[in-house]
């Protein structure tokens, strides 16, 4: 017997072993209690948010919270600012919470604002609308009041329609329409599957759908660049689609969304390229998005080869503590960590998850939203629209809505993909 054996023989005749047993056990448990500790908080912070806006009628949360006088934002186009991305996943978080009727308030405004635009064209979701009760039909996308200038301002950015943001919201309207069974929701994701296929389809290079739109109704402006990250949301869109047995021809749209990402498969020898470059075809390696190596692990089906971007994403992005958006690892993007943190879940490693969610955790404003950094600001890589001539899209140290739910959705394991629990 080798020494090291004699020794775990001796300590476990002298019950030091069940005592080293009983502190792991305690330790787990201890890790489980604050992940449940951590989803009971998320989750009342987002019922009471939506209890906050008076009636009973459709609503949307704002991406920014200033609750409490904490992060109160200066910037006149995002104090009231209701981002689609963020409210769709809060819809999503809600439903993995058991809390559907809130959930529903603001599926009410998705599906509202999926059925007519304000420009007549069905489908067409805005990237961001105006936060609060919404009693305007068409919903109007996000503006505000200058009072230096004396007049009313949009943004070129928050009345585009990217195609991830439409994606996501049809991924919301899925699970609604799963968690209610009314057919109404399933039609309306479907109208918003039907505007991407028809406006953002592009079969150059690798195929798949570009950016969407950006701009003024009068002087829109296509984004030719393609994602993995919206290629990723839109299979998981298309197929949930197909699987619901929606009507339209969902299949041949979940084949072209998965193959751009089989393409950057292949491309990134490990790892998932961000896309490509404005022309739709040149790979684009100028930087690395910690989402793009994350959320293709989440589809349904996902190959097994594909968890090696797991491994790439804690070289490239691992930083104390979480994971950073980009390479750089200038600081802990507390989302994309949250996001981690569901992957491990999926793939069985419940310690890491544990782990990430304890760092969340600390995360937690007073307001009960989740900060998006722990550092003051953080860089992307990323350009914030097709006029930018710098890297200048940066994430700052806010409590923001999508770092919340995307903390529920890990705290409490739900796929948003596939509307599903994992372990």
């Amino acid at each position: 017997m080798k020494r090291k054996s004699r020794l775990a023989a001796w300590l476990l005749a002298a019950g030091v072993g069940t005592l080293a047993a009983s502190g792991v056990a305690s330790g787990a448990a201890r890790a489980e209690d604050g992940t449940a500790a951590l989803a009971g908080k998320t989750c009342g912070t987002l019922v009471s948010r939506v209890a906050e806006i008076p009636g009973s009628g459709p609503v949307f949360l704002r991406s920014y919270d200033s609750s409490f006088g904490v992060g109160q934002t200066s910037e006149l186009p995002l104090r009231e600012a209701a981002f689609t991305y963020d409210n769709a996943l809060a819809v999503i978080a809600l439903v993995a919470c058991g809390k559907t009727e809130p959930a529903l308030r603001i599926g009410e405004s998705l599906l509202s604002a999926a059925t007519l635009d304000r420009a007549r064209r069905q489908g067409r979701l805005r990237n961001t609308y105006r936060a609060g009760a919404q009693t305007q039909k068409p919903i109007p996308p996000n503006g505000w009041w200058d009072v230096t200038a004396n007049r009313w301002f949009e943004d070129a950015y928050q009345v585009g329609s990217a195609t991830g943001n439409v994606a996501w919201a049809g991924l919301a309207l899925m699970t609604l329409g799963q968690a209610t069974g009314e057919e109404r929701f399933r039609n309306g994701a479907a109208e918003l599957a039907r505007w991407v296929v028809a406006n953002t389809a592009d079969p150059r290079g690798p195929g798949g759908f570009n950016g969407g739109v950006q701009g003024f109704d009068d002087k829109p402006q296509a984004l030719t660049w393609k994602a993995t990250e919206h290629n990723t949301d839109l299979a998981a869109l298309f197929g949930w689609l197909e699987r619901s047995g929606t009507a339209g021809d969902w299949a041949g749209p979940e084949k072209a969304a998965r193959g751009f990402l089989d393409r950057m498969w292949a491309d990134g020898g490990g790892h998932f390229p961000t896309g490509t470059a404005p022309d739709g075809v040149t790979v684009n390696r100028a930087t690395s998005g910690l989402d793009a190596q994350l959320w293709p692990l989440l589809l349904r089906g996902a190959p097994e080869a594909w968890r090696a971007a797991l491994d790439y994403a804690e070289k490239a992005h691992g930083v104390d503590g979480g994971f950073d958006f980009n390479d750089d690892r200038d600081g802990m993007w507390v989302e994309g960590t949250a996001q981690a943190a569901l992957v491990y879940r999926l793939l069985g490693r419940s310690d890491e998850a544990q782990r990430l969610l304890a760092e969340v955790g600390k995360e937690v404003s007073r307001g009960g939203h989740v900060w998006a950094t722990r550092e003051d600001s953080i860089t992307t890589g990323l350009a914030i629209g097709p006029d930018s001539t710098t890297d200048d899209f940066r994430y700052y140290r806010r409590p923001h809505l999508a770092v919340t739910a995307w903390t529920v959705l890990a705290a409490v394991g739900w796929n948003p993909f596939t509307g599903e629990r994992v372990k």
